[in-house]
């Protein structure tokens, strides 16, 4: 695997070696055997927040979001259509802030939701507010 990325298994968090050209034929993880790319956000805690940004060579978009916020929760379903559209080239993931405030921490998240895009561990840029799909899919094609 010359032009192999190193995927994040959205069920287990395991990480994965998966040949580039391969993400769009649905790869399964190596240690779980369940999807690599669902086309849907994925709920992280403050140890799978660590491994999906820290180790994935595919964008992570990472929602930091709080159940009592009214936008969050409004922006929630564009967020995971904006997962879909653009899955397997990027993955989506939402951060409770409210649960796992440990992990938010190091990245001054003021507001709520904001949406940072990460790629090996390095943040590429952040939006706060709610967007609705489209606007979601814009955003992140121009960070990355």
């Amino acid at each position: 695997m010359s032009d192999a990325l190193h995927f994040v298994c959205p069920h287990c968090h395991t990480t994965n070696r998966v040949a580039r050209e391969q993400l769009g034929n649905a790869p399964d993880c190596g240690s779980c055997h369940q999807p690599l790319v669902t086309g849907e956000p994925v709920a992280l805690d403050a140890a799978s927040f660590a491994k999906h940004v820290g180790r994935s060579q595919v964008p992570v978009v990472v929602d930091f979001w709080a159940p009592w916020c009214g936008p969050c929760r409004s922006m929630a379903p564009a967020f995971a259509q904006a997962a879909k559209a653009l899955a397997p080239g990027v993955q989506l993931a939402k951060l409770d802030t409210e649960a796992h405030p440990q992990a938010a921490a190091p990245y001054n998240i003021r507001s709520i939701p904001t949406m940072v895009v990460f790629r090996g561990g390095q943040e590429l840029g952040r939006i706060s507010g709610a967007m609705g799909a489209a606007d979601i899919q814009r955003w992140v094609q121009s960070v990355i």
